[in-house]
């Protein structure tokens, strides 16, 4: 009678050591990632001037890494996708644990598009509708607290505004 739970529990020892790899397969992969240079970037919107401090993603990998892995991010940060030249993009949530606010930038420096409150860990992709510079990534909410909207200006050294 006892042999059964005997084999549950090496089947459970098996499985939790397993686990143990998968989590400690992430960590390894997070020690790895690349760290990005910062700008500042400020959007006028609701009367007021809001200011950010965002992570620049320029190369391919940086755009791949983006926010993957993190838990949080500060009210007043936020990442920055740069694209050169322009281009059509599409975005996703592979192994992003934070919900966010997508803000497509045209190659004018004004909002496109919005896509609010993106589902974590989400493999759907999320398109441009047309030509963007860049893509904003704000935390979930902000862009409807703060008034943001299209047709605004996004400026910051990052885009040479």
């Amino acid at each position: 009678m006892n042999r059964p739970l005997v084999r549950r529990r090496g089947v459970a020892l098996g499985l939790a050591a397993c686990l143990a790899g998968l989590a400690a397969a992430p960590a390894a992969a997070q020690r790895a990632l690349a760290k990005f240079a910062r700008s500042s970037l400020a959007i006028r919107a609701g009367g007021k001037l809001h200011r950010f401090t965002v992570e620049v993603a320029r190369t391919p990998r940086e755009h791949a890494q983006g926010l993957m892995f993190r838990r949080r991010m500060a009210a007043d940060a936020g990442m920055l996708f740069v694209y050169d030249p322009p281009r059509p993009v599409s975005m996703w949530m592979r192994n992003t644990h934070i919900p966010l606010d997508m803000i497509f930038i045209a190659p004018s420096g004004r909002i496109s598009q919005i896509v609010e409150r993106t589902v974590p860990l989400s493999t759907e992709n999320i398109p441009s509708r047309g030509t963007v510079r860049a893509v904003l990534e704000l935390n979930a909410g902000t862009a409807a607290r703060l008034g943001i909207r299209p047709g605004q200006v996004v400026a910051t050294p990052a885009l040479g505004s």
